[in-house]
């Protein structure tokens, strides 16, 4: 059991590459059967984190994971959980 940890700092304005990113981590955690991926959109001033969140309730997206947990300590991190059927 392992997690999937996404940095969106390098990528933060090119739209494409983080759909791409957050995409192809979604894919690698199904396929994979990890259960945590961790994305840190950052603090700043927001914009990229309200980008994941919209991805996150995309129609294809949502079904996938069954849990997204902030981190109490840090704002610019949250955790997305999948459940898998044994």
């Amino acid at each position: 059991m392992g997690r999937i940890k996404l940095d969106l700092h390098d990528i933060y304005n090119n739209s494409k590459a983080i759909d791409h990113a957050l995409q192809s981590a979604f894919e690698q955690a199904v396929e994979k059967k990890i259960r945590e991926v961790e994305i840190i959109p950052g603090k700043g001033s927001g914009q990229l984190r309200k980008k994941v969140e919209r991805f996150l309730q995309l129609p294809h997206i949502k079904p996938l994971y069954h849990r997204i947990e902030n981190d109490s300590k840090n704002f610019g991190r949250l955790f997305v959980y999948f459940r898998f059927d044994k």
